[in-house]
């Protein structure tokens, strides 16, 4: 929900000389699919074949792609039964499915974001633990260096959640036109893992070689390279206006009364996201790419009156007053937000 860390962190270590071929996957239930993001930018291919892919990464350094039909397709079939079996949440076919496409991609090393919180998963950081630990422990035994943050998600990441309005958040993150700083945090800390396991730096030097590849606008410019390689508009960056599609209905949304921001389920806004038809509730759902919401409301936010909670994205009357509604049920007010740690805990690797 309003994760969208893949768009940023994929450009910005190509920009810093290494290399990213990305599989990715779609969204389901509250959860929000990378792909589905990527299928907002009219003409990109998310399923190339392996030739177009490989010259892909040659050229802007990243790719984002779909898992393609020879890659991993025992982990199709479980992944496609998986939400009728009640095994979604399974630790163990979460590791099988996770990691058998990143060892297939034949990678060097791999850094996970696990998520802990009301919007995750596993909303309890022994869960997360237990699954970040799994994950770790099986790829590194497999050879590939691997480590893990686990991040909270007691809220958005962004302050988008849906597919176009989250593209359009990254391209604003990588253009420096607005950054929301709980994103950028866990976007650069991940960044930093994975150059201090490439050996390209280490310590803070790995932090700031991320920054400056951001500040610089080196990786706004991969993005744009692998959007057009990829079958996207050459343009998409400077006019990504006219290439996103825009829905016909957008207000504000507001909460009954005033106060600050004290809890947020996460997984209530992604399934307001869902109610206007931006996810899905089966695999084969279709979805509406410009749905969703932006400018949302943050814990410790001040909202009521003239301050709204978010700013809402719809096709149609019926499922915007549907989505609202989600949407208000999904903040609490009071007086004072608890203060949780981003990023309370790391899993170094052990090969």
């Amino acid at each position: 929900v309003g994760d969208n860390v893949s768009l940023m962190l994929a450009p910005i270590l190509a920009a810093c000389g290494i290399y990213v071929p990305m599989i990715s996957g779609r969204g389901l239930g509250h959860t929000g699919g990378t792909l589905d993001k990527f299928d907002s930018i009219p003409g990109y291919n998310t399923n190339p074949d392996n030739d177009l892919f490989r010259q892909v990464v040659r050229q802007a350094g990243c790719a984002i792609i779909g898992q393609t039909a020879d890659l991993a397709p025992a982990d199709k079939t479980l992944y496609a039964i998986r939400d009728v079996t009640g095994t979604v949440e399974s630790i163990p076919l979460i590791t099988a499915s996770i990691l058998s496409k990143k060892l297939a991609a034949g990678l060097d090393c791999l850094i996970l974001d696990v998520k802990t919180g009301s919007g995750a998963f596993m909303p309890t950081l022994d869960k997360s633990r237990e699954l970040a630990q799994s994950l770790v422990s099986v790829a590194n035994g497999a050879g590939m260096k691997t480590g893990a943050l686990i991040t909270d998600m007691n809220e958005p990441l962004a302050s988008a959640a849906g597919n176009g309005l989250e593209v359009r958040n990254a391209v604003e993150f990588l253009t420096g036109a607005h950054q929301d700083p709980r994103l950028k945090d866990v976007t650069l800390a991940l960044c930093a893992e994975v150059i201090e396991m490439t050996g390209s730096a280490t310590g803070t030097e790995a932090r700031r070689k991320a920054e400056n590849a951001l500040d610089s606008g080196a990786a706004a410019e991969r993005f744009a390279r692998m959007v057009e390689a990829l079958g996207g508009p050459a343009d998409f960056i400077e006019n990504m206006d006219c290439h996103l599609a825009a829905a016909p209905i957008v207000r504000n949304v507001f909460t009954q009364g005033e106060g600050t921001v004290t809890e947020i389920d996460t997984r209530g806004i992604g399934m307001a996201v869902v109610a206007l038809g931006g996810g899905r509730t089966r695999p084969q759902d279709s979805i509406d790419h410009s749905v969703g919401f932006d400018r949302l409301a943050g814990l410790g936010a001040r909202v009521g009156g003239n301050a709204p909670i978010a700013r809402l994205h719809a096709r149609d009357e019926a499922s915007a007053t549907e989505a609202e509604r989600r949407l208000q049920a999904a903040y609490r007010l009071g007086d004072t937000a608890p203060k949780n740690d981003l990023i309370p805990a790391r899993l170094a690797p052990t090969a």
